[in-house]
């Protein structure tokens, strides 16, 4: 199961295992059952802290690593490879008695959690965005006793995930009960169970004294921001609702100058650790919903959150960036995560051999609907424009798959279902004004960006499209105020761009500050 450039690194990390583990399987006779085993033997075979033996679960193939002695376990339900490794090595280290990368404050948090929590989460070894939910779940099974987590692969377990009707991953269960779908990190998952962690933030916040320099937004532009403000030696802050952007949902990132080839959750660690390394407060989990500008040059901006807590600063970099956008049909909101998706790496495995459409032709339209049509039954591409807008290669490989329908001129109308998934979607054709309908089981929307500025309406100059309007160096109609990323009217939402974009605005909030009237302070008093 493991190539050998593997089983050397897998035993690099297990020398770290301080207490004996034992690895619990139940098999079945799949052939997965079989891998199962091949590969819990090459697991034990590389650290005498490690055995395994057979058990009864439910579901198999399955296993759970244990430490004996304790009620400290986690399971995973399949074989976690691909995106799941990382996953697997954790839990190996974690259950083993090494200490998890996470702060004292939070793991004192996760030990102080009173009750039984039974977590399950359906995962897919292509998704990029499930590792991040599966590693969480399984740090706090291994801190606190009552907490247990069994990690389930979909595309094993289809009568499960069917009668569950799990159409999106993560998909996270508690106790039984629907918990949260979709990709969230420890503080997250902690925010939602400790009811008391919000306000506790919030207090938090409130104490904290004002920044030179506030970035809004974590993405690549305000991670840049933040990096180049912090190196000026000026306070400077974070505030994000997740740290990473959307970048966390990008799968292959190929045109990152010198980076041959990053996947988007290991560019946000990255982003993430390079950040760390400076004097940058960070804050997470942090939804602004107002700005109240300065009254004069030089005065203190105020960015209120959602929790009532609010952020004063000399000068703002927003960096807040942009996420999917919806069709906006009847149907889209009822069936989402029913079968309508956003992320055909996630979640096309649970759409295995069945029909699906990709709404949208642009290059993200193109390639989803390439990579799905390795999976499911048939792609159905629809495109509003008269032709597809996708590079020239990318559309010389959709042309050449015999499950591709294109389909031009058309416009998405409806989705239909029966109350429970999606049954299929309703489309007018712009040449003649005829509808048609198209029986499936899955629709990926991939129809671009729309940018979250939602909470800048009537403070700041906006676009028609809703984007921050900038000049060349990142200043919005407020002095004092930059932006930076695909959040404003730069042109070509890319990666690098915005990293670039997310420089200079930093560096023109330090020219603006240093050009500011220094602050009078009172003479001292003399006998």
């Amino acid at each position: 199961m493991l190539d050998d450039t593997l089983k050397a690194q897998l035993k690099a990390y297990m020398e770290n295992i301080r207490h004996p583990i034992e690895l619990i399987a139940a098999l079945d006779d799949r052939k997965a059952s079989q891998d199962l085993e091949e590969l819990l033997q090459e697991i034990t075979a590389l650290s005498d802290k490690v055995s395994w033996t057979r058990g009864e679960d439910a579901r198999a193939p399955s296993f759970a690593i244990t430490r004996p002695g304790t009620d400290i376990s986690v399971r995973f339900a399949g074989i976690p490879l691909g995106h799941e490794f990382t996953s697997l090595v954790l839990a190996l280290l974690h259950v083993g008695g090494h200490p998890p990368k996470v702060d004292d404050a939070t793991i004192e948090q996760i030990k102080a959690l009173d009750g039984e929590f039974n977590f399950e989460v359906y995962f897919s070894l292509t998704c990029q965005n499930c590792p991040d939910v599966v590693q969480a779940l399984n740090t706090m099974s291994a801190l606190n006793p009552n907490i247990h987590a069994t990690s389930i692969d979909g595309a094993l377990f289809k009568e499960e995930v069917d009668a569950r009707e799990v159409m999106a991953v993560p998909s996270i269960y508690l106790n039984g009960e629907p918990f949260a779908s979709g990709r969230m990190d420890l503080q997250q998952i902690l925010a939602k169970i400790d009811t008391g962690a919000e306000a506790r933030m919030a207090e938090e916040i409130k104490q904290k004294d004002p920044f030179e320099v506030l970035v809004v937004g974590g993405g690549p532009a305000g991670a840049a921001a933040a990096i180049y403000a912090s190196r000026k030696g000026i306070r400077t802050g974070v505030a994000a609702e997740r740290f990473g952007g959307q970048v966390l949902d990008t799968m292959g990132i190929e045109n990152l100058i010198s980076v041959i080839h990053t996947e988007g959750p290991k560019l946000a660690s990255a982003l993430e650790a390079h950040v760390g390394e400076y004097d940058v407060d960070v804050m997470n989990l942090q939804n602004a919903t107002k700005l109240i500008p300065a009254s004069e040059p030089g005065g203190l901006h105020e960015v209120q959150l959602e929790n009532g807590a609010s952020l004063k600063s000399r000068s703002l970099v927003l960096a807040t960036g942009a996420r999917w956008r919806q069709m906006g049909v009847p149907g889209e909101d009822e069936y989402r995560n029913k079968g309508v998706a956003y992320c055909p790496h996630c979640d096309g495995p649970l759409f295995k051999d069945k029909r699906t459409a990709v709404i949208g032709g642009g290059n993200s339209g193109v390639e989803a609907a390439i990579d799905l049509a390795g999976i499911v039954a048939h792609v159905t591409l629809i495109e509003f424009d008269t032709q597809l807008r996708a590079d020239a290669v990318l559309q010389n490989k959709l042309r050449s798959l015999p499950n591709v329908k294109i389909i031009t001129s058309a416009m998405t109308t409806k989705v239909e279902g029966d109350g429970s998934r999606v049954t299929g979607l309703v489309y007018k054709d712009r040449n003649t004004d005829e509808t048609h309908e198209i029986a499936l089981e899955g629709i990926f929307v991939q129809i671009g960006l729309v940018p979250n500025t939602e909470w800048l309406k009537g403070t700041i100059e906006l676009s028609q499209r809703g984007e921050i309007v900038t000049d060349m160096r990142g200043e919005t109609s407020i002095p004092g105020i930059f932006a930076a990323g695909d959040v404003t009217t730069t042109p070509y939402k890319q990666i690098v761009i915005s990293m670039g974009e997310g420089a200079k605005a930093a560096l023109s909030a330090f020219d603006y500050l240093i050009r500011l009237a220094p602050v009078e302070t009172p003479a001292l008093e003399t006998a």
